[in-house]
């Protein structure tokens, strides 16, 4: 009775640890004014940073249709709430406007999701 005690608890340990290791996210300090300026900034702004940093998009560079396949992955892998009519057109509106494909930088890091 004792040994399935323990094992109850250390089993109990082990699935809480992953839960108690993630780590809250906290928004930097970035304003969506720090960014290219068009319609649509702020929603992107704020669709995009309920997970991670702006700067992190901003960075990107792609097409509108790898912009639309990242956010489809960020749905299906990272339960981001959908966006879905005028609110997915305007921020794709956006992103494809404000941060379009850069020239391939030479020797450099190439960016693996706008292939």
């Amino acid at each position: 009775m004792m040994l399935r005690l323990t094992c109850l608890a250390v089993a109990g340990l082990l699935c809480s640890a992953p839960a108690a290791a993630q780590t809250t996210f906290t928004p930097r300090d970035e304003s969506p004014e720090e960014f290219a300026a068009g319609p649509g900034r702020d929603e992107a702004f704020y669709a995009c940073t309920a997970c991670h940093g702006f700067k992190l998009v901003a960075q990107q560079g792609l097409t509108r249709a790898q912009w639309e396949d990242s956010i489809n992955l960020m749905v299906r892998r990272h339960n981001m709430p959908p966006l879905e009519g005028k609110d997915r057109e305007t921020v794709l509106n956006y992103l494809e406007a404000a941060y379009p494909p850069r020239a391939p930088a030479r020797g450099g890091w190439q960016n693996p999701f706008a292939k």
